[in-house]
């Protein structure tokens, strides 16, 4: 007999139907065989299934069982076909009704007892049931948090073989499981820091509050403990609120990476992700023999930030180039090919020199201009070209440590950026882009109106400092943000000022 389920597998971060197709014959030796580009995972499924079928006190049929994972061009990987195929063997042997199994996606892997186990990429999935006009989702327990964030589908948690078995033979019924999106949204957008925490640093607070307004790159250059890792880990607590759409869109990767905590089925908090200075290329960027999202797309619409930036591998740091100039990353390789979204806020750090010290009055620098020169030459001009503000974070005096008063919140700097983002979603309604930090040279012509004596202290700042034209297109932009923060459509000589100030390294070159 013939039955046929389907189930689906993850490529990129999308899943696609797979149709399993379960024939048994009587006829031949007793066999099984399972086609349609299986991995060494679900090859070895038919041995969980064995057992779990047996040891639910099922008879397992002694007849020649083929198995097709149809489309058969089309990789299948994982352990996530164990119970579509295990429900297509005893619809195959006329135990439960074929019909009801065309109306679900069905995935989960088995234990040897029948218990159903959680699986990668359940939120793809349910999407993908909803795109097809599916009735829903049969899921492992663990998941169905996660699957049932996407509504008009029904979504069934099960944990055992079993209850799938009376679930489709019609035996016992249950009612979908539901969550509330507001309440989940409104339970997972709390952080834990706050910029009111930071003492003293005001003029890094205020180049932040710049980055976040506009969506620009930022690099910090400061002595050990100035402050640098405190002011990376709060910039997602000033970025905007994160909309459901950009909350599905980044919980899709988590889940597909297999990150997602049964806890947390939505992710309602900008990402923050700081990889150690000794990650491969591909851990950023993504990849593998089957590829995976990497780094750059689990910042997704939130913060990668890169720590002692020169002691990153330098072809570690060349792959970023990418991905800064498109929002996502696609990776090639001979069984697949998988394009991941990796928009994201970079944020670096480095010391001014080897030891660190440079410009400290407290301790003494011993690096030599060639030593210095060489250390900051490791992160290449490309990789500077897209990182707008440059900035100097130096020591906290102990007089602002121990002072008592507090910083100002990062709610009500938050309040300033939205203002400045909605300004610029207004002006780039009709572009492909959303904020400042995006513009092209386009862009920058068209929206980026200098006063006379804007115009004036821009030519004056380019011949005194001597800045490449990278620096004029980077200072036009920052200053734009700097315009829309005080709700200005024409850009001053104020905010070309204080945008010059954030070229730490174009004027240091020069000096």
């Amino acid at each position: 007999m013939l039955a046929k389920a389907l189930s689906a597998c993850v490529t990129g971060v999308d899943a696609s139907v797979v149709e399993v197709e379960v024939d048994i014959s009587s006829k031949g030796l007793p066999h099984f065989s399972m086609v349609g580009l299986p991995d060494a995972a679900v090859k070895e499924s038919k041995d969980r299934i064995k057992a779990a079928l047996k040891n639910i006190g099922f008879n397992f049929p002694l007849k020649q069982i083929t198995v097709n994972l149809a489309p058969a061009d089309l990789k299948k990987e994982g352990s996530s076909f164990d119970l579509p195929i295990a429900v297509g063997i005893v619809a195959a042997e006329e135990v439960i009704q074929k019909n009801n199994l065309a109306d679900f996606i069905i995935a989960g892997e088995l234990s040897l007892d029948g218990r159903i186990k959680p699986v990668r990429g359940a939120l793809p999935m349910a999407l993908e049931a909803k795109r097809l006009g599916l009735r829903g989702v049969i899921m492992p327990m663990e998941n169905i948090s996660e699957a049932a964030v996407v509504d008009s589908i029904e979504v069934y948690g099960m944990e055992s073989l079993p209850e799938v078995i009376e679930f489709l033979g019609g035996i016992k019924q249950r009612e979908p499981h539901r969550v509330d999106i507001e309440t989940l949204m409104n339970s997972s957008s709390v952080y834990e820091d706050d910029f009111s925490d930071i003492k003293g640093q005001e003029h890094a607070k205020r180049a932040m509050e710049v980055a976040a307004a506009g969506s620009h790159n930022i690099l910090m250059v400061g002595p050990p403990g100035s402050g640098k890792t405190m002011l990376a880990k709060r910039l997602p607590t000033i970025l905007p609120p994160m909309i459901f759409d950009e909350a599905l869109e980044t919980t899709k990767i988590h889940s597909v990476a297999g990150l997602l905590d049964s806890s947390q089925p939505l992710l309602a908090v900008r990402p923050f992700r700081s990889p150690h200075h000794t990650i491969s290329d591909v851990a950023l960027i993504g990849g593998g023999q089957f590829p995976k999202p990497g780094e750059v797309s689990l910042a997704h619409h939130g913060i990668l930030f890169l720590d002692e930036l020169p002691e990153f591998k330098r072809n570690v740091l060349e792959v970023l180039r990418q991905p800064l100039e498109n929002g996502s990353v696609t990776v090639s390789r001979a069984v697949a090919s998988a394009t991941y979204p990796a928009q994201f806020v970079l944020v670096s750090a480095m010391n001014p020199c080897p030891c660190g010290y440079l410009g400290d009055s407290r301790h003494q620098c011993t690096c030599t201009p060639a030593m210095i020169n060489r250390y900051r030459s490791r992160v290449s001009g490309p990789l500077m070209d897209r990182i707008d503000l440059h900035i100097e974070v130096p020591a906290v005096p102990y007089k602002e440590l121990s002072t008592d008063s507090a910083g100002e919140k990062s709610s009500s700097i938050r309040m300033r950026v939205g203002v400045a983002r909605q300004r610029q979603l207004m002006r780039f309604r009709d572009e492909k882009i959303f904020a400042n930090g995006q513009m092209k040279t386009r862009h920058i012509k068209k929206f980026c109106k200098l006063t006379d004596d804007a115009h004036g202290l821009l030519d004056n700042a380019m011949h005194k400092f001597g800045l490449s034209a990278r620096a004029y297109s980077r200072i036009l932009k920052v200053s734009r943000t700097i315009a829309d923060l005080e709700a200005s459509d024409m850009i001053h000589s104020s905010h070309i000022a204080e945008a010059i100030q954030y070229r730490t390294l174009d004027r240091g070159q020069q000096e």
